[in-house]
């Protein structure tokens, strides 16, 4: 008798320490519950554009200061994915490009970035890896005195012993999971209510999240889906509109809207994601209600672009410049334009250009100018391409194209340890540890010893030793 119900346990408590490894790899504290496959197999597919990157930090930046938190610790990161939803690990919070289509205004997604930094500000994902630990424990206890009430009862010949153990073995990660499920519950009304703050307190609205909530019940009504509220890691839609929307409509700022400046870019950007993602049909169905919208011609001009009609492309990022002669995202646009041409010379202009005009002064346009000027093939050109290539990695060390353009702007140039070595922090950044170690025993071989570049190789050889 005790086998068949030790199995039985053993499957309910795997089952519960499988969800419970999903809500913990997921970070769990998000907009919505986080997708299961992505989350199981603790891949993120990040996207990575200058523009959309901008745009998204500066709608972080009000909300991040209110909530007493620093600017630079907080990242803002772009996840390719089509659905409506955002979270956080770490130090980070992630946004899908979904959301970011979908929402109209720049306000419905500030809401969404004020939610996930009250989960930042609150410190709610270290919390629920405490109350985790809490509900794993509680499972495995509650499971071992379900198959020691069976063994009593087996002993002592009594059915109604091992009926109630088993009751005891099932129940125990039951109870668990709806305990960490009301908890996360409780933290995600909290990150709501700190929206509320943190908007109200940098003179913005909160109408945008009510309108993200309504979305979402709406959703929900269209899938016919009876949920019980007992079992989810997030209150449902409508009982989150009843208890922010008194809070949301008291602010003296519910009624204002977003600047038309801000709009703009937000359109923009919604035009630039419709296009990579879905091409000139998802830019049409995007901006249906305003088809001559800048953001509906700038995704046009992307989609034709990427359509492969260059040069009916660049004829309309031409007429975008000549509208906004300051917009540096217009010529980024243009020196891909001009990249797909084979017009390498006209494309590094371009990205110049760009990075002329960018405020923030970007890594990844600097990379992109590097990148082309590598490609013209002039030696006075790699020089400076392996200049800007370098400047570009000093501040985004971990994104492991940038090595790979240096790497062959090195090899070009014949300075082949030099790159060994970007050819090594290429592959040690994309995660292919012992490749990187191959090349950076090769780069050793023609730097000189003790070398601030022979000791960064001598780090990633030692890495599998750490």
């Amino acid at each position: 008798m005790v086998t068949p119900l030790k199995a039985a346990t053993s499957r309910s408590l795997a089952a519960f320490a499988r969800a419970a490894i999903v809500t913990l790899a997921a970070a769990s504290v998000s907009l919505l519950p986080v997708n299961t496959a992505m989350a199981q197999s603790r891949s993120v597919p990040i996207v990575r554009d200058a523009e959309i990157e901008a745009l998204v930090s500066d709608y972080a930046a009000p909300v991040i200061k209110a909530a007493g938190l620093s600017r630079r610790a907080i990242k803002v990161v772009l996840v390719n994915s089509n659905s409506f939803n955002a979270f956080v690990d770490g130090r980070r919070i992630f946004i899908n490009t979904g959301a970011l289509l979908q929402a109209e205004t720049p306000n419905e997604i500030i809401g969404v970035l004020a939610h996930e930094t009250g989960h930042l500000a609150g410190g709610h994902q270290f919390k629920l890896r405490e109350q985790l630990a809490a509900a794993r424990t509680m499972a495995i206890v509650a499971g071992l005195l379900g198959i020691g009430a069976v063994v009593a009862g087996a002993a002592s010949k009594q059915g109604g012993l091992a009926q109630a153990g088993s009751g005891l073995a099932v129940g125990g990660p039951e109870a668990a999971m709806r305990n960490l499920l009301n908890y996360q519950r409780t933290e995600e009304m909290a990150a709501d209510r700190s929206a509320i703050t943190y908007l109200a307190s940098t003179g913005q609205s909160a109408k945008g999240m009510l309108t993200t909530f309504e979305r979402f019940s709406n959703a929900l009504a269209l899938t016919g889906t009876r949920v019980d509220p007992y079992r989810i890691s997030h209150p449902m839609p409508r009982e989150r509109i009843a208890n922010l929307e008194n809070l949301a409509r008291a602010s003296p700022y519910f009624d204002k809207t977003d600047s038309p400046a801000l709009q703009r870019r937000h359109d923009l950007m919604r035009g630039k994601i419709a296009a990579y993602t879905g091409g000139g049909a998802s830019v049409i169905q995007s901006f249906r209600k305003d088809p001559r919208n800048i953001g509906a011609r700038y995704g046009d001009a992307i989609a034709t672009y990427l359509n492969g009609s260059s040069q009916s492309a660049l004829a309309k990022i031409g007429a975008l410049i000549k509208e906004d002669p300051k917009n540096p995202y217009f010529y980024e646009i243009r020196g891909e334009i001009l990249m797909k041409m084979n017009k390498v010379a006209d494309a590094a202009k371009a990205f110049q250009k760009a990075g002329s005009l960018d405020p923030r002064k970007s890594a990844l346009i600097r990379m992109n100018y590097g990148r082309t000027l590598m490609l013209t093939g002039s030696k006075d050109n790699l020089k400076t391409a392996i200049a800007e290539l370098k400047a570009s990695i000093a501040r985004e060390r971990e994104y492991s194209t940038g090595y790979g353009y240096l790497a062959q702007a090195y090899g070009q140039l014949g300075e082949m340890a030099h790159s060994d070595l970007a050819s090594a922090e290429e592959k040690y950044y994309s995660g292919k540890i012992q490749e990187a170690q191959i090349f950076a025993t090769r780069a050793q071989r023609g730097l000189p010893k003790g070398s601030p570049e022979w000791i960064q190789a001598q780090d990633i050889i030692n890495t599998k030793r750490k």
